[in-house]
């Protein structure tokens, strides 16, 4: 396994609470690692809904996955409380990459290490377009240099 991060809650200017749910788990009496990338979407999307940002029906641009990253540290189980931490790591034209933590509980450690990359498309005919202006300016504000992290 891969040396933790030294990363806190602090890291990230943005924390998201997601309740774990039964069907989480998965036979090994764990949350299933697809699940982490589940956490990752919804974290993201209701960041930006929570902030007015995208209208899931009527937002002329929308943010279409197109990667994903997760590194594993420690496991999280049903009935835990996930806190997702949300930081830009890089603004271009079109694309916003995230780096997201997740965190359990009340438990300092990092259970996990993300990366995230929305590309913001035309909701009618998916091409690429730039990031509207609102949405840049507070994606800016959540910007974060990530030199010294090891991992993903």
């Amino acid at each position: 396994m891969a040396k933790i991060p030294s990363l806190t809650r602090s890291d990230f200017p943005k924390i998201i609470q997601i309740s774990t749910r039964w069907s989480d788990n998965d036979v090994y009496q764990h949350v299933n690692n697809v699940v982490y990338f589940s956490f990752f979407d919804t974290a993201v999307n209701q960041n930006l809904l929570e902030q007015g940002l995208i209208d899931l029906h009527s937002s002329k641009v929308v943010g279409l996955v197109v990667d994903n990253h997760c590194q594993f540290f420690s496991s999280i189980t049903f009935p835990d409380e996930v806190y997702v931490g949300i930081a830009v790591e890089k603004i271009g034209n079109s694309s916003v990459v995230y780096r997201l933590g997740i965190f359990k509980n009340d438990d300092p450690g990092l259970c996990a290490l993300g990366r995230f990359t929305h590309v913001y498309v035309n909701r009618d005919d998916h091409r690429p377009t730039p990031i509207p202006l609102e949405l840049r300016t507070a994606l800016t504000a959540i910007t974060r240099e990530w030199n010294d992290v090891e991992g993903i």
